[in-house]
């Protein structure tokens, strides 16, 4: 039953961003984008990590559709409008390089599942027993994000909307 689900979205997720990379249309791009991040976020919600299915689908499915349609309606949609540096090379070799650091960096992460992590050591065994008992939300990330670090969340969720507001404030302005 998990593949018979899980390999659809897999393939669609692939395909949306084959189709997102290789389309010329610059918003048929967008939709195509967001319909990847919608896949994304059923096979999050699939997994049972439904806060973070949420905020793909808030962040990725919606925001960023709205933001990038803006963009391209006050900037143009037409793919020859747009200004392609002949560097791409430059950034293959920049990308290379910062996926060799980033391999790097995480030899020294602790291995997945080592219950002598700092993570499984200190405050989390702590959440996952007190959690259903101290908020009554049974998914413990949720509790987590929305009960203990509401505060964090409530802040995090206001720079992001501060940093959409001005992002849609310098698209509007006028050139000199």
């Amino acid at each position: 039953m998990y593949l018979t689900v899980a390999i659809p979205l897999l393939i669609l997720l692939v395909l949306t961003a084959a189709g997102a990379i290789f389309v010329k249309d610059l918003i048929g791009s967008v939709f195509i984008l967001s319909s990847y991040s919608f896949f994304l976020a059923l096979l999050w919600a699939w997994q049972g990590a439904v806060d973070v299915a949420f905020t793909e689908a808030v962040v990725g499915v919606g925001l960023s559709t709205i933001f990038l349609l803006l963009t391209l309606f006050l900037t143009g949609s037409d793919i020859s409008q747009t200004r392609y540096y002949r560097s791409s090379w430059m950034v293959l070799v920049g990308l290379v390089g910062l996926g060799f650091i980033m391999v790097f960096g995480a030899q020294d992460l602790p291995r997945v599942g080592n219950p002598a992590s700092p993570a499984n050591t200190h405050i989390s065994p702590a959440y996952l027993r007190q959690s259903l008992k101290e908020t009554q939300t049974p998914n413990v990330v949720t509790s987590v994000l929305m009960d203990y670090r509401s505060m964090d969340t409530l802040i995090e969720t206001t720079v992001i909307f501060t940093a959409g507001i001005a992002t849609s404030l310098l698209l509007r302005r006028k050139p000199e």
